[in-house]
């Protein structure tokens, strides 16, 4: 073996939530992994920066430390729409804690990425990964070739974990096309120096208008402990009018009409408006073939109603480090791709049927009338609004739960997995 071929039991591509969740969890089982990532930190990534109790579960799982300097934490959601302001707790449950964090992606990235490095995982940055190599023999991935500082370098594992988000181009390159009959979405955000970086909620605002047309989606407010604030927008692709939006000038014409004491303007500004895709609802299956497992944005796991996708980044991770684990364990080559297969099965008897409840609620909202209807009579009742948190959010006990909770979980269960 010479120093440009490498070994271990697990390579992850990507050093996202997903891929780092993925790379710590198996490093904890005791598992040699290769973490790549082709960027070098600290790294940017599109996103509202919002983590609800679902992703803070996960982070407490992982054992990071939450109440360290650079976290911001809020109590709920103030949703804004129909004329209606409505601040809603995130809900007392006994398998989520009952507050949300905001912390910018600049800064959560790398500090995940430390952290399964500091549990075992090879961080390896710049690596830019450029092709899987395929054994013939068996038609399954064996490793990648990637180039790092200039040089070629063969990476070799048994399984392989795609967490290289939207573009996901080893993916692709293994021939797994993007779904057409799933949703997706466009985010657009800015950072403001902003007085609201210290309020204690999170926002939503449930209408967005461009010109006199409603469209599927809503706007963010989100605080960060920096005395910034996140301000962002997020479209989905069920609307008749998705293609022809100028994002950025829906952003400024959206920001120009908050009060002029929240500084949303250009003199506030710390960077420009950036945009990047949400793929979501399971829109690029199968999430494990041929050796090669895909967690987080690769395998579009981003949640349809509300456009979260760090805590099923994270949760994916988790979930295939444990089949990968038990796999890597057994004897024969039958029984490990008997126990690989469990993680489709797994993830879709877990979000399959939320995920197309949530498809269903996206394709009835681009029509606008049903937007302005349910901003119109949703909005004003406490209850039912109470109730829609716990759906769009996924936060639900699965038994012991009250009323809410039951019929969510039965609606999940009597839907077809996606």
């Amino acid at each position: 073996m010479t120093d440009s071929t490498r070994h271990a039991d697990v390579i992850v591509v990507g050093a996202g939530p997903a891929g780092s969740s993925t790379a710590y969890w198996l490093a904890r089982a005791g598992l040699s992994v290769f973490l790549l990532e082709k960027a070098t930190f600290p790294r940017d990534k599109i996103c509202g920066d919002g983590l609800t109790p679902r992703a803070v579960r996960a982070l407490i799982s992982m054992g990071v430390d939450i109440d360290a300097p650079g976290w911001s934490r809020n109590k709920g959601l103030r949703i804004y729409g129909g004329g209606t302001r409505i601040e809603l707790p995130w809900p007392e449950l006994a398998s989520f804690p009952d507050f949300g964090l905001v912390r910018s992606r600049m800064d959560l990235d790398e500090l995940l990425a430390r952290h399964a490095a500091s549990a075992g995982a090879e961080l390896i940055e710049g690596c830019n990964v450029t092709g899987p190599i395929i054994d013939e023999r068996t038609d399954r991935i064996t490793g990648v070739t990637a180039k790092h500082k200039g040089e070629e370098i063969t990476f070799h594992a048994p399984l392989v974990v795609a967490a290289d988000g939207n573009s996901t181009r080893l993916s692709v390159a293994m021939g797994l096309e993007r779904r057409s009959d799933r949703p997706m979405g466009v985010a657009v955000r800015r950072y403001y120096e902003s007085p609201r970086s210290t309020d204690e909620y999170m926002e939503a605002w449930l209408e967005l208008w461009d010109g006199q047309r409603l469209l599927p989606g809503y706007g963010w407010v989100f605080p960060l402990a920096d005395g910034t604030a996140n301000v962002g927008l997020g479209l989905l692709n069920t609307s008749k009018s998705f293609q022809n939006v100028d994002y950025r000038g829906m952003l400024k014409g959206w920001t120009s009409q908050m009060p002029p004491e929240w500084q949303f303007d250009e003199e506030h500004a710390t960077g420009p408006i950036r945009g990047a895709a949400l793929p979501m609802g399971f829109n690029r299956q199968p999430h494990y073939a041929r050796g090669m497992l895909l967690v987080g944005d690769a395998g579009g796991m981003i949640n349809p109603f509300n456009g979260e996708g760090i805590d099923y980044a994270l949760e994916s991770g988790r979930l295939a480090a444990e089949i990968m684990v038990q796999a890597l364990a057994r004897r024969t080559p039958a029984q490990r791709e008997r126990t690989l297969y469990e993680y489709p099965r797994v993830l879709k008897d877990e979000h399959g049927g939320y995920f197309t409840l949530a498809r269903v609620f996206v394709q009835a909202i681009g029509d606008p009338r049903v937007m302005k209807f349910l901003t119109a009579h949703g909005l004003p009742h406490p209850t039912l609004m109470r109730f829609t948190l716990k759906l769009l959010a996924n936060l639900t006990d699965p038994k012991g739960g009250d009323a809410f909770d039951r019929i969510i979980n039965a609606m999940q269960r009597v839907a077809p997995a996606a």
